[in-house]
């Protein structure tokens, strides 16, 4: 079979290949349940994105599939990968994976005794604590603290106690002149008293019969439980003995704190002291508002490193590339690579040689030699997203060019890529001038972190064309944070 054929062959393999994962993205299966759609509407959904996960008790049943504007509230559509049962009280909450994981959708079905929602109905959702809400909590704790300290420090501690002594004395002036104008009803209650003390009087001998005869039961019941009541003694006496050690500690502790000793002393007694804390709770709350728009920062820039290597069928040799890809969460990303290609850039080299045989003219002789002038390839490229399609260009394996990524990720198959660079534009090997270096390339994860990749390299040139087939290792930014976290500290 010649070359030709092969390509043809593979090509349309290939092409079969990706209309059947076409098929399955767009959800024209024939067979298996259809996904069910729910909107959920959200006061606020910051650092969820288009095609988050979507997870029931932790489990992926799904993906986000739009998120946009109704009314003042953020709406968000869920596909779910087959419908699920929701009743009365079902509702969603954005949530995320550890400190600076990504974000996610937990659905809850509701109360598995209530009734089933209708065909259509719209969610409410719960937006958890986010990072600036809680630093906005300590920042008013910090103020609170600055404004109780100044409290503190306002007058000393001789003209709060004078205050409290006029405050006592105009307290007693009040009661002084309540007495005088109710004269009348304090001789009433006094000729009450006097009254109860004659009622007393003659009914104390009842009263004295009746707790003598208490009185004897109780030292019946004493008699009968002695060594309990010994016991019960001896405990209120270690109680009285704790409780009169603490009454000390706290003693020498108000005596400390008024001869102004100690840290807590000179705070409540030391103008300086005080405008140190002061000085010390700014500089706190300056740290603070920083390492928030650090960690904001932090949080938003997704890594992936990876390293991939294929077999080129035309060269018999393996190239490999390592990785790294930087996406700040936002519409760009950036791509750098450090390839092992064994074509490397191909150079042509001219050499001029002039011989004479005996008497004749000299003859000039032109040799031309194909070579390899480096291995290691190196490329830089800055990207943009544009929905399922992401453009990029810049330095591609040591020369100028560009490319296409057409990216789906379905629940049934996994994520894959289709791709498209050119680059080594004008090339030119043993004087005759090329077209630019094509790249056609499919990649599928089949799970998270391992990718099958499988294409075809300089689609126009077909006495360097060559097919390929590979595989390749990724690290996203969670794996490297947990490989970073188990490194030991101590040697």
């Amino acid at each position: 079979m010649s070359r030709a054929a092969i390509v043809g062959v593979f090509v349309a393999v290939c092409l079969a290949v990706l209309g059947g994962l076409i098929l399955r993205v767009e959800d024209l299966r024939l067979f298996g349940p259809d996904p069910m759609r729910v909107d959920v509407m959200f006061d606020s959904v910051t650092g969820l994105d288009d095609r988050a996960a979507v997870r029931v008790a932790g489990v992926r049943v799904g993906r986000v599939d739009g998120i946009g504007l109704d009314g003042r509230r953020a709406r968000v559509s869920l596909l779910l990968d087959e419908p699920l049962e929701l009743r009365e009280g079902a509702y969603a909450s954005v949530a995320n994976v550890g400190l600076l994981g990504e974000k996610y959708v937990e659905l809850s079905l509701g109360d598995p005794a209530g009734a089933l929602l209708a065909e259509g109905a719209v969610l409410e959702g719960e937006v958890a604590v986010s990072w600036d809400q809680a630093m906005a909590k300590i920042t008013e704790i910090g103020d609170s603290v600055l404004s109780l300290t100044g409290d503190l420090t306002e007058g000393d501690a001789g003209g709060n106690l004078g205050r409290l002594l006029d405050n006592l004395a105009a307290m007693s002036a009040e009661l002084r002149d309540l007495v005088a104008s109710n004269r009348g009803q304090v001789d009433s209650t006094i000729a009450s008293f006097e009254q109860f003390s004659a009622t007393l009087a003659s009914e104390l001998p009842r009263i004295t019969r009746q707790m003598s005869s208490a009185l004897e039961q109780i030292e019946a019941v004493i008699a009968e439980n002695r060594d309990d009541f010994g016991e019960g003694l001896d405990n209120i006496r270690q109680l009285t003995a704790s409780f009169q050690t603490s009454v000390d500690n706290l003693n020498q502790i108000t005596g400390t704190l008024a001869a102004g000793e100690g840290s807590l002393g000179k705070l409540l007694n030391d103008d300086a002291a005080h405008d140190s804390l002061v000085s010390t709770l700014d500089s706190l709350k300056g740290g603070v508002e920083e390492l928030r728009g650090t960690l904001g920062r932090i949080e938003k820039i997704q890594l992936d490193l990876g390293f991939e290597a294929y077999y080129l069928e035309d060269q018999e040799d393996t190239r490999t590339a390592f990785k790294l890809n930087i996406d700040p969460q936002s519409s760009r990303f950036y791509r750098i690579e450090a390839v092992d290609d064994p074509r490397g850039r191909e150079k042509t080299s001219t050499e001029f040689i002039t011989t004479t045989v005996g008497d004749g003219p000299p003859v000039r002789e032109v040799i031309e030699t194909r070579r390899i002038t480096e291995d290691i390839l190196i490329s830089a490229q800055l990207g943009f997203t544009l929905g399922d399609f992401a453009l990029r260009g810049g330095l591609i394996e040591s020369t100028g060019g560009a490319g296409v990524d057409w990216m789906r990720e379905t629940s049934e198959l996994g994520r894959f890529t289709l791709s498209l660079e050119g680059f080594d534009f004008g090339r030119e090997v043993m004087g005759e001038e090329l077209g630019p270096r094509l790249r056609l390339s499919t990649k599928w994860w089949p799970r998270d972190g391992i990718y099958l990749i499988g294409g075809y390299d300089d689609l126009l040139e077909s006495d360097y064309g060559s097919a390929f087939l590979g595989v390749g290792i990724s690290w996203r930014d969670d794996d490297l944070k947990y490989l970073l976290g188990s490194v030991p500290t101590n040697f």
